[in-house]
């Protein structure tokens, strides 16, 4: 018998799945749109030359199959990014551990990566880092009921954003087997990086775990925040959401003024 409890976990782990999944197709929509025009804009262009060598050259193909159905909530798309380039050359030592620190307008947030476990995602926010990336911008999503995280690292602040990259995902077996419901619990004070439904589509959006949660293990567990760290974010979570739903933009206002990377 399965508790209200756990039916309203279940519904919103899968809201959450879900949500992931459209803002991907939206995405690979855009794109597909985006090629379509430039597509067009070249036939255009060769219809105009080949006008004086042939003419009734009708090649008007109807190319408008867009859906429309695109989501608009943009607070539920951990890390839609484009992999138009590279990941970092890998510049970290693999077998020391880094403390990624963030000045933030809610207090000190700070957590340990081990390196040894998670290569390419501490390699990826060291290099970021060092690049200034993070400075100047928000936590754009704190969730509060179902799972209980507040999501970071996207330079748009709405969700999409993401450094032109993708990351490998590492370290999924470390929370242990997912259970009948195909979950893992992700315990308070993990920090975890946030994908687009698909394998290693992580970018740069990460969610902090306030208060344990339990979700599918394809998210890479690849930090723990400092106690002092933990109940900072405890608060903003505990104030809620902006306009008094489960998951959006948090109450309390999270900016990252300045992040850096060192070795711990």
């Amino acid at each position: 018998m399965v508790s209200s409890d756990q039916r309203r976990r279940q519904l919103a782990r899968e809201k959450f799945e879900r949500q992931q999944q459209r803002r991907e197709e939206a995405r690979r929509r855009t794109r597909r749109l985006t090629v379509i025009i430039a597509s067009a804009v070249a036939v255009v262009a060769v219809v105009g030359v080949a006008a004086y060598v042939s003419v009734g050259n009708d090649d008007d193909k109807g190319k408008s199959d867009v859906a429309a159905s695109a989501s608009p909530s943009a607070s539920a798309s951990p890390s839609a990014t484009e992999s138009s380039a590279p990941e970092p050359a890998m510049k970290i030592d693999k077998k020391a551990k880094y403390t990624f620190s963030l000045k933030t307008s809610q207090g000190a947030i700070a957590f340990t990566m081990d390196a040894a476990k998670t290569p390419h995602t501490a390699n990826s926010f060291k290099s970021l880092a060092d690049k200034k990336f993070f400075d100047g911008t928000k936590c754009h999503r704190l969730t509060t009921q179902g799972i209980f995280v507040l999501q970071c690292g996207d330079p748009k602040g709405d969700g999409t954003g993401g450094p032109g990259y993708t990351i490998p995902d590492e370290n999924l077996t470390a929370l242990g087997k997912a259970g009948s419901d195909g979950t893992v619990t992700y315990p308070a004070g993990t920090v975890a990086m946030a994908n687009t439904g698909q394998q290693h589509s992580g970018g740069s959006q990460f969610f902090l775990v306030y208060k344990d949660s339990k979700l599918p293990p394809t998210y890479t567990p690849f930090g723990t925040m400092d106690a002092a760290s933990l109940k900072a974010v405890q608060k903003v979570g505990k104030a809620g959401v902006a306009g008094g739903a489960a998951d959006g933009a948090p109450q309390k206002a999270v900016t990252i003024s300045k992040a850096a990377v060192d070795k711990a």
